[in-house]
């Protein structure tokens, strides 16, 4: 059930029939996410499906415009989401002093600005004053925030770390990780027969209701090269992932595995699946980004709020120079509307409103 602050805010709206609120973190004001939310807007009918609001800066935006070669933005500038207007892009001023940019550089002042705009944007989505929260990337290492582990931990911490799984998404293919980012030295020791199965069910219950997958299909990964080769390269298939998986299955989640990962990508195996369970980061993600770079999306699972994200990093070796593709940022944003739309049904269906 979501959290009492989300439902009023989405019941109103279902009942008032109103577009969702976006809100957008800026990112690192140096790297591409600039330019990719304004090459988002300039495609007029992404306004046709939601209301907007950038966290950060008009005079940043502005700025990273004047190097590009789409047609000028309109820009409306706010103070709070209730002075949003539709059809244009909102931009919430930070109560900050805006720094001097450094387009392509890293730097401790773009680290810093764009944490305070995701850091906005967030208590914004914990308030109910927006619905959805898409995320601009980010650079963690000039982001000066003891302990700061990267959007999706940030957001695990906050709204419910036990529950949260990281989904890359496609067309192409939907893979979820078992371990986030974690040192490889330290992932055999995780890898727990418990953790897989509660990442099984997060993993299904996301396929189902927020992606509207009826009776998903999941491939399991093994751990270990020929997904241990019968115990000769490692035993954590025998001792964990297969009984989690025959746990799985016996509640009624209709995984197979473990699976070799190189045999399984390298045949296009995963055509025949709706979602992926790899043991760690790259295992998963590198596959991924080889297939759907241009148009993944990073969705933040398990939690009572729809946050997105482009699959592309700050790029700096690219920013300013009109070279960054919007298609992932433009995908994030569709998808989180997709999201919401059916948490919204499923609302309206349950009388929870």
């Amino acid at each position: 059930m979501l959290p009492v602050f989300i439902i009023s805010r989405i019941s109103y709206q279902i009942m008032g029939n109103q577009k969702p609120l976006a809100g957008i973190s800026i990112g690192d004001i140096n790297g591409v996410g600039p330019e990719v939310i304004l090459k988002t807007f300039s495609d007029l009918n992404l306004f046709d499906d939601c209301v907007p609001i950038v966290y950060g800066s008009a005079q940043i935006l502005k700025t990273h415009q004047k190097r590009l070669t789409i047609p000028s933005i309109e820009l409306n500038v706010i103070k709070d989401e209730s002075e949003v207007q539709e059809g244009i892009l909102n931009v919430l001023e930070l109560d900050l002093a805006v720094p001097e940019l450094s387009i392509g550089q890293d730097t401790p002042e773009g680290g810093s600005f764009a944490l305070a705009s995701f850091e906005a944007a967030v208590d914004s989505l914990a308030k109910g004053s927006i619905d959805i929260l898409i995320t601009s990337p980010l650079n963690k290492h000039n982001v000066r925030l003891p302990g700061f582990k990267g959007h999706t931990g940030y957001l695990a911490d906050k709204f419910g770390a036990d529950n949260s799984l990281m989904i890359m998404s496609s067309d192409e293919l939907k893979v979820a990780l078992v371990t986030g980012h974690v040192p490889l030295r330290q992932v055999a020791s995780l890898i727990s027969q418990e953790l897989i199965l509660k990442k099984l069910h997060i993993f299904n219950s996301a396929l189902i209701d927020d992606y509207g997958i009826a009776n998903p299909k999941i491939a399991v990964l093994g751990l270990n090269p020929h997904a241990g080769d019968g115990g000769l390269i490692g035993d954590e298939e025998i001792q964990s992932i297969s009984k989690a998986i025959k746990i799985a299955k016996d509640q009624g989640i209709h995984a197979n595995g473990p699976i070799s990962a190189d045999g399984f990508f390298g045949s296009k195996s995963y055509r025949y699946y709706d979602g992926v369970l790899a043991m760690y980061h790259d295992q998963g993600l590198i596959p991924f980004k080889v297939i759907a770079f241009e148009n993944g999306v990073n969705f933040t699972a398990g939690l009572h709020v729809v946050r997105t994200s482009p699959a592309h990093g700050v790029a700096y070796d690219i920013a300013g120079k009109n070279k960054a593709s919007s298609s992932s940022f433009n995908k994030a944003l569709i998808l989180a509307c997709d999201i919401l739309s059916r948490r919204r049904e499923q609302l309206v269906s349950s009388d929870k409103y």
